[in-house]
């Protein structure tokens, strides 16, 4: 019995000697990242098909002139999808969890209009990271908010 737990203790001490110590993509408060993207119609109907969201503000510039938008508007979920991108490919980038988010969208961004997807890291706390968003075409902000991630750990580059 006392060779076989030897054996344990030595397989799991040797094991943790020889592994590097875990990774994670290095943040620090104030970084930033960012991304510019112009949605066109043919964006929204491939959105529309994957998802089904056929809302016609969305897709039909005649029913759009009858809103007060007056013109077709992206989808809100491409736009925080800008976001997604941002986090999963620049900062943190592969390997991060998008966790949780809280978002507004104070103007509508419309089909053709060059948007500016920004993350800002507000905060660290162990390997979390609140990231202050926003997306903007020139002065207008189209949405806004905070988003918590998982940094990534274990990956080898």
């Amino acid at each position: 019995m006392d060779f076989v737990w030897r054996r344990f203790v030595n397989r799991l001490c040797c094991s943790s000697i020889r592994a590097p110590p875990p990774l994670t993509r290095q943040l620090h408060v104030g970084q930033r990242a960012s991304l510019i993207k112009t949605f066109c119609s043919h964006d929204l109907e491939l959105f529309a098909a994957l998802t089904g969201d056929t809302n016609p503000v969305h897709l039909d510039p005649a029913y759009a002139s009858t809103t007060c938008f007056g013109k077709p508007i992206v989808h809100g979920v491409l736009i925080n999808g800008l976001i997604s991108a941002v986090l999963g490919t620049k900062m943190p980038g592969p390997g991060c969890v998008f966790l949780s988010q809280e978002i507004r969208f104070p103007a509508p961004l419309y089909v053709g209009e060059e948007v500016l997807a920004e993350a800002k890291v507000r905060q660290i706390k162990m390997l979390f990271a609140f990231i202050t968003v926003t997306c903007s075409v020139k002065e207008k902000v189209v949405m806004e908010g905070e988003v918590m991630v998982r940094m990534p750990v274990g990956q080898r580059q």
